[in-house]
């Protein structure tokens, strides 16, 4: 034991709480009060490995420090045969962070007079030199650069490090361990609680709330007489996840000295390149190998081991999980359930749904042009493109414009948390793969591209020049590839991910279990084969409007717009009509005889028109009448407030020949692709409708178009009308809508807007004072508001089934694929959600994590 005049009296004056738990086989630590950490070398002691001895602090404990008040050091250090200790930070969740780790506490000038002696004075002068740069960084907040020492141990490098500290701070270096101790504690207590690092691990995940613990462990040196080192293996790869050992382990070193090294460290297995752990010390590998098949059977989890050899004696220090991306944590969670370690329904509750999306990015094609203007960090993986932004609101306000923007900054900080989330890439010019940006940017699944550098960035005239002088504005188009760092002008070829077999073992396990359906919202081909690819159970919202911009149909809706007389305006929309007719027939085949909900044409006539002069003057010249004429007539359309203006089903009432020729092409598509493959009942929705009379007259014209179509074809088929709620008045008057319809399908997009008197364009410019001032909890266009809107859409499901039973309800906004709308969903009743291809994957595992967690009775 200690001797008491090394307990720090005059710390003892002050204890008021013990504050610890000597971690045994049969103490009191759970990982809801003690960490992740703290739990995991419980079961390593259970299981008689060799870990030195080790104090748990709790998460009550480390508040308590935190807010001034003092533990029981002297009693903590007590339990210790040594002086020498190091504290390690243990959360609930290991991605949540926490401050780093320190050794070699209670290293003073007595202690490295007798290592000195008993194991060299370079291995003393590292010892000491190890924990002065430690104390003084992390604990004094000192300037790192005063530190830097270089590579050498002699006496002249650790005076050094004690002549700046004192320096520093008008004192000498501490040399009582239990106040050194004190201090450490405190320190890693307060960095918990500082609002970066609580805003940090909330991005990550963590509630506000969440605790931290400390783990206090005996020192093993890992340098000094006789083979001694430090190491860290693991048994599965932290990109892939497939099974194989990996790690480094150095000699004459201590903790994860191994990983950073540049030169020294050896291979763990046999390897051709160099020396090995296997061959050097192979008593010591084959002890690690059966401590990680044990490890992973009965802690049933991929364990990374940190551990350290003392003159050939091999000691556990720490048993993490598996650092792993996405794609890695879904190959060990099937090969868990594989193996029959762990259940196949614990295997679909270790994923979280939204980290799904780190497998589903894009990536650039390699056989295509790369003209690469920037090269930096690659910090997250995948790819993206769109336009560039120089700050976080106007990423919002271009993701609520349905904009895909690359966020550029010089470094991003938590205030930019929420314009990385709108964004779809971000690009910085400082930082590296631990900055800020780029780990935010793994946990939203974002690519990311940071320490570019080379790139002149100038956010008052939004503009970032490249090495070789050209310069890129806001709104210009950039592809970046977070897998290898590159920058590259223009829309680059984009290839879809590969998704491997573990990936859609989980899906099948997933959707076995899951009890409301998933749709995709898809307007193309190219996107309905990538719902169809990720599963999804039909097309829950197809936008027709999208297929009248290619420039062939525009002209020719242009020609409809400017005719007057309704005979013209049909044979105008007869040449529209083989177009649509195509589109609807491909799919309808891609689609193999899922549903597919196609929505009739919404937006106002104005938005086909051009807005400026020289556009007007092509247009009069394209249909050969006067410039007059198309000024008058883009005049005349024009409206105060469009989105509220004439579109949806007041525009197909009051042009009729529009609707009439979208439900010809999609009966006749229809017949044209059953006789393909499988029969094909498409779902034809009526959008921004707010009362029953409008359904009526829609629904008698798309019938008697239906009946038109089976006389002049001869073939019989079927389909389903419906309404798109997005009108708080269509939600409050669902009983009489639905008597005409066969579903209704809310489009919490417009509804979110129209109930709140909000345009999702604009809000971006004030949304993150309104969150962080506590107006609304978050942004309604990314989070379903289940209190307001969520309360019409419960209503209008409730009227519309007391109307007809069995109608179908769905929501078909882009709130779909956020796992609470789901939740909300669910608990209401309806049949499915829709939401866009790439988040149907997200939306199939939320699903199957609700059943299992929330049994709907």
């Amino acid at each position: 034991m200690l001797h008491p005049l090394l307990l720090g009296a005059a710390v003892q004056k002050h204890v008021e709480f013990k504050g610890f738990t000597r971690i045994r086989r049969v103490a009191p630590i759970a990982i809801d009060t003690h960490g992740g950490r703290a739990k995991a070398l419980q079961r390593l002691i259970r299981l008689d490995f060799p870990v030195p001895a080790t104090v748990a602090v709790s998460f009550d404990s480390v508040h308590r420090i935190a807010s001034g008040e003092l533990p029981d050091v002297a009693g903590l250090l007590e339990t210790f045969d040594t002086p020498l200790v190091s504290v390690r930070p243990s959360s609930q969740d290991p991605d949540w962070g926490g401050p780093g780790a320190i050794l070699n506490i209670g290293m003073n000038d007595a202690r490295h007079a007798e290592l000195t002696q008993s194991h060299g004075e370079e291995a003393a002068n590292a010892i000491y030199l190890r924990f002065v740069q430690s104390y003084a960084i992390n604990v004094a907040r000192l300037d790192p650069d005063m530190f830097e020492m270089g590579k050498g141990l002699d006496n002249a490098a650790l005076k050094s490090a004690l002549d700046a500290y004192e320096y520093e701070t008008d004192e000498y270096f501490p040399q009582d361990p239990a106040a050194q101790l004190l201090e450490v504690l405190r320190s890693m207590a307060r960095a918990w609680e500082g609002t970066s690092a609580r805003l940090l691990r909330e991005a990550r995940g963590a509630p506000a709330d969440a605790g931290l613990g400390l783990v206090v462990q005996q020192m093993v040196l890992g340098v000094g007489p006789g083979e001694s080192g430090s190491g860290v293996i693991q048994f599965a790869d932290s990109t892939t996840g497939k099974s194989g050992i990996t790690g480094r382990y150095l000699g004459q070193s201590q903790g994860r000295d191994a990983l950073r090294a540049t030169n020294g460290a050896i291979y763990l297995t046999n390897d051709p390149r160099g020396p090995s752990l296997e061959g050097q010390l192979p008593e010591v590998f084959e002890k690690l190998k059966s401590i990680g098949d044990t490890c992973r059977t009965k802690l049933r989890e991929e364990m990374q081991l940190e551990f350290t050899v003392e003159n050939g004696a091999l000691h556990i220090l720490d048993a993490t999980r598996v650092t792993r991306s996405a794609r890695a944590a879904v190959r060990i969670a099937v090969a868990l359930a594989n193996d029959g370690i762990i259940e196949k329904n614990e295997a679909i509750l270790r994923i979280e749904p939204r980290s799904l999306s780190d497998l589903l990015h894009r990536h650039v094609d390699p056989r295509g042009k790369r003209d690469v203007i920037l090269t930096g960090i690659a910090a997250s993986p995948g790819a993206a493109v769109g336009r560039v932004v120089y700050s976080a609101s106007d990423a919002q306000a271009g993701a609520a414009r349905g904009e895909p923007s690359i966020l550029v900054r010089r470094e991003t900080t938590p205030e930019d948390i929420r314009g990385m989330h709108a964004a779809v890439g971000v690009l910085t010019e400082r930082g590296g793969v631990t900055s800020h940006a780029a780990v935010i940017a793994r946990g939203l699944g974002l690519p990311c591209v940071v320490g570019a550098s080379d790139m002149r960035l100038n956010h008052k005239n939004k503009t970032l020049v490249t090495p070789d002088g050209r310069t890129i504005r806001e709104g210009d188009i950039l592809t970046i590839d977070g897998s290898t760092g590159q920058v590259l002008a223009g829309a680059a070829d984009m290839l879809d991910p590969a998704l491997d077999d573990a990936f859609q073992t989980l899906m099948g396990w997933a959707d076995a279990v899951r009890d409301i359906g998933v749709r995709a919202n898809a307007d193309t081909p190219a996107e309905a084969q990538v719902a169809r690819n990720f599963a999804a159970q039909g097309i829950g919202l197809c936008r027709t409007e999208h297929m009248f911009f290619d420039e062939d149909r525009l002209t020719v809706m242009r020609e409809m717009i400017f005719t007057d007389d309704p005979k013209d305006r049909a044979a105008a929309l007869d040449r529209l009509l083989p177009m649509q007719r195509a589109d609807f027939t491909e799919l309808f085949r891609i689609m193999q005889g899922q549903p597919v909900c196609i929505r009739l044409f919404d937006p106002p006539l104005h938005e086909f028109l051009p807005s400026d002069r020289e556009g007007m003057r092509d247009l009069a010249e394209a249909l050969a009448v006067p410039l007059s004429d198309v000024t008058r007539r883009v005049e005349s359309l024009s409206e105060f407030n469009p989105m509220l203006g004439m579109r949806g089903v007041r525009l197909g009432i009051t042009v009729p020949e529009i609707y009439d020729m979208q439900a010809r092409a999609i009966f006749e598509a229809t017949i044209e692709a059953s006789k393909q493959g499988d029969p094909v009942v498409p779902e034809i929705m009526i959008p921004l409708v707010s009362a029953r009379r409008e359904v009526e007259i829609v629904k008698a014209r798309v019938d008697a178009v239906a009946a038109a179509v089976r006389t002049e074809r001869g073939v019989d088929f079927d389909y389903r009308l419906g309404v798109m709620v997005e009108t708080p008045r269509a939600a409050l008057r669902a009983f009489d809508i639905s008597q005409h319809s066969d579903f209704l399908s809310f489009g919490t997009n417009d509804l979110t807007q129209m109930t709140y008197g909000l345009s999702r364009d604009d809000a971006g410019r004030f949304m993150s004072s309104y969150v962080s001032q506590g107006v609304f909890s978050e942004d309604p266009f990314h989070i379903l508001d289940a209190e307001g809107v969520g309360e019409l859409l419960t209503i209008g499901a409730d009227r519309a089934r007391k109307a007809r039973p069995a109608i179908s309800i769905s929501l078909c906004g882009e709130h779909g694929g956020n796992p609470e709308s789901i939740a909300f969903c669910r608990t209401a009743g309806f049949d499915y959600v829709s939401c866009s291809p790439y988040r149907v994957p997200v939306a199939r595992l939320a699903a199957a994590h609700l059943a299992l967690k929330q049994p709907v009775s």
